[in-house]
């Protein structure tokens, strides 16, 4: 008996009793992590000259805070970028050296550059970017 009849002698209850555990199986997490949501309301400094804004210190330097990834790229200017992929919401996000500095996300390689626009066709949807504001040795980070 060929599988299609088989399905249809055991009626539709029956065949939706056997093909559900597997609809379960196959839901779209990955078992890559959380689905994390993408920063909002964003509005905190650094101190550049604490420990925790020393990696800002040189160009190409990046720290992570609060789901962002704040960077002073290659031509010595802040960018701060989501940490949360727009791909598919991992915190991944990191800054790299090469192509003049771009945005990576490691869980599925998605690139972006420093404006937010996708460099690669894993996404269409850009990288949220916030604005930076220098004041003395403080650095805002903000929507």
């Amino acid at each position: 008996m060929e599988r299609k009849q088989f399905l249809r002698s055991l009626g539709a209850g029956a065949a939706f009793a056997i093909t559900f555990p597997c609809l379960q199986g196959c839901s779209s997490d990955d078992g890559e992590g959380p689905v994390i949501p993408i920063p909002e309301g964003v509005d905190f400094t650094v101190d550049l000259e604490s420990a925790e804004g020393a990696p800002l210190a040189e160009n190409g330097g990046y720290i992570l805070k609060n789901d962002i990834v704040v960077v002073k790229n290659l031509t010595g200017q802040f960018v701060a970028a989501s940490q949360i992929c727009s791909h598919q919401q991992t915190d991944q996000v990191r800054f790299i050296e090469s192509n003049g500095g771009i945005f990576r996300c490691s869980t599925h390689g998605s690139e972006f550059d420093q404006n937010g626009t996708p460099l690669n066709t894993i996404t269409n949807n850009p990288l949220k970017i916030f604005n930076t504001e220098l004041n003395g040795n403080i650095l805002r980070v903000f929507e």
